[in-house]
């Protein structure tokens, strides 16, 4: 169908007054109600991400309603008991967010499916975390992680705490194409006051549970549970600033720093409460350094030696740390990743708990210099695709070869810590890394800017770098697919003076570079390994946003050497790629 009768069918089949209808009939555009109708928005690993608005290919109760319908369809098909075991769903602070949660819970409810639900707001990794702790077939969160505020989105996971495998995708996918938007979706409602009168009246009845508060206290104190150091081994007057940028990380982050004693922490005022249009950031990816503003105003006045933020869902965490010339310094994932595995390893190494079957992972897109860093204490670390999906969901994988999982991450500020939560999760995270800086200024007298220094002086002076392009829009997407066809097809056999020495492509799968054993499935992404220790660069698509990414990596005699010889191998891939028009 084309995207022409596509519109005018929502619009022939919406009532005259709905805000959708109303949208729909303002647009004058052909090019706009095309990027609306064009497509159904996918369904993935991811689940759905996209803005908000009417039209196929856009965020509304009928495409969140159609995904929940088919969620439901698939459980429906797994059995009875996995309509007993039921779904918890959670949602961050966005536009619709809690509209989108209480209607999935009433769709899923009247699937025959018990829903759990929190009274509020809630961080990804908690949903995460309660899946397993309930027992429950499946999650959902409403959430759009770090996206613009014109976004939202639907996380989809499944029993074993994961967002769903590509198998369980692919079924969900299959149900939920079945689904007709308007007459296939079961108690679907308009997102008014109607809603939350038969949302209200479904939780007197017990078809729907919300969760009590109790709850998210198992969730802090797994997270307490991880602790590395304590009490006296820690300076916990150390000054912190910490911004949720106006998302769900607020209370439970201030509640575990309370508990572990933390007596300096400053919470930035103006982003501390919930704001579904991140008035005062904008873009609210703590891997932007931009939005640590208002977090360096108010570490300067402080005193802070280190600021820390997550994401509106409170998944992705990112820091900026004190260097010695009294100015912050933005950390990329792959440096606060390198503290982490440093600061876990070497406290499980002195309190004789580190075990000889130890394994950590990160993405193939993840720097290999905590790879050499894990190796130096006898712990494997393992490689995986992008996405949590994939870094937790070699925890079974891990177990059947009895091996202990320790910790996992990636290059885009997320980091996992707890086999118990099998997400990134920002507040764990940040526990941790707040613990490290305690820990290092008490027992060492250093700042973990320094702490950062001895570890390139250690293993090696690495360079990371991870640009992207944003390219929106249908020629957007189809320019990306052109950029990843042309390097395919046509690739460099030297880069920036560096000879091409390997190149691996995941379209069909590939190895585990360290450890043959483990495959990597199929993925579009590719990866060059260049003339020079720990020398490469990848290059992918999002999965969850308009953009194409690109990683490099070296390892030289000095850091000066290491950024300079990337940003030769950047500027030259770059070039390359700009050609494609």
């Amino acid at each position: 169908m084309l995207y022409m009768e596509k519109a005018d069918l929502w619009k022939d089949k919406l009532d005259k007054k709905d805000p959708l209808y109303l949208e729909l009939s303002e647009i004058s555009d052909n090019a706009e109600l095309e990027d609306r109708f064009y497509k159904d928005l996918s369904f993935g690993t991811a689940g759905l991400r996209g803005k908000v608005g009417a039209g196929t290919n856009r965020m509304n109760r009928f495409t969140v309603g159609r995904a929940a319908q088919g969620i439901a369809d698939y459980i429906l098909k797994s059995g009875k008991d996995a309509c007993k075991k039921g779904v918890v769903i959670a949602h961050d602070p966005r536009h619709f967010s809690s509209e989108f949660s209480k209607m999935t819970a009433l769709i899923l409810a009247e699937n025959g499916i018990r829903a759990y639900t929190f009274p509020s707001l809630r961080p990804t990794p908690e949903l995460a975390f309660m899946i397993r702790h309930l027992g429950c077939i499946s999650g959902i969160n409403i959430t759009a992680s770090h996206n613009p505020k014109e976004y939202n989105g639907f996380k989809a996971y499944w029993q074993d705490g994961c967002q769903v495998s590509s198998s369980v995708a692919d079924g969900m996918t299959e149900c939920i194409e079945a689904v007709d938007y308007f007459s296939g979706i079961k108690g679907l409602r308009p997102l008014d006051d109607l809603l939350d009168e038969a949302y209200e009246k479904a939780v007197s009845e017990d078809l729907i549970i919300v969760l009590s508060k109790e709850y998210d206290q198992k969730y802090l104190d797994r997270i307490k549970s991880l602790a590395i150091h304590k009490g006296g081994e820690l300076d916990l007057s150390i000054p912190i600033v910490y911004t949720p940028l106006n998302g769900a990380g607020s209370i439970p982050f201030m509640t575990v720093m309370k508990d572990r004693g933390f007596a300096n922490v400053s919470i930035v005022e103006e982003q501390k409460d919930p704001d579904p249009d991140f008035s005062t950031v904008g873009y609210p990816n703590p891997e932007d350094p931009k939005a640590f503003r208002l977090s360096e105003q108010l570490g300067k006045k402080t005193g802070a030696e280190l600021l820390m933020a997550t994401d509106p869902d409170a998944d992705r965490f990112a820091i900026e740390v004190l260097m010695d010339n009294g100015e912050y310094l933005p950390l990329n994932g792959n440096q606060t990743g390198y503290i982490l595995v440093g600061y876990i390893l070497d406290g499980m190494k002195d309190a004789g708990t580190l075990p000889h079957n130890g394994a950590m992972v990160k993405s193939i897109v993840t720097s290999t210099m905590s790879s050499v860093m894990a190796e130096s204490y006898g712990i494997r670390m393992y490689e995986s695709l992008t996405g949590f999906k994939n870094i937790c969901g070699l925890i079974p994988f891990l177990e059947k070869k009895y091996e202990r999982y320790l910790f996992g991450y990636e290059e885009s500020v997320g980091y996992a810590a707890c086999p118990d939560i099998r997400d990134k999760d920002g507040i764990s995270a940040g526990m941790l890394v707040a613990e490290a800086a305690a820990y290092y200024k008490k027992k060492e007298n250093k700042t973990l800017y320094q702490v950062l220094m001895s570890l390139y002086e250690k293993y090696g002076y690495y360079a990371e770098d991870e640009p992207n392009l944003v390219l929106e829009g249908i020629e957007g997407q189809n320019r990306i697919g052109r950029m990843m066809e042309f390097i395919r097809n046509t690739p460099p056999s030297e880069i920036g003076g560096r000879k091409v020495i390997r190149i691996i492509d995941y379209k069909n799968g590939g190895e585990d570079i360290r450890h043959p054993e483990n495959r990597i499935p199929p993925t579009n992404a590719l990866r060059f390994f260049l003339e020079g220790e720990d020398t490469w660069f990848a290059i992918r698509p999002s999965g969850t946003e308009p953009k194409i990414k690109f990683y490099f990596y070296t390892r030289q005699d000095s850091r000066e050497d290491a950024l300079k010889a990337n940003a030769e191998i950047k500027n030259a891939v770059m070039e390359m790629i700009a050609s494609v028009k």
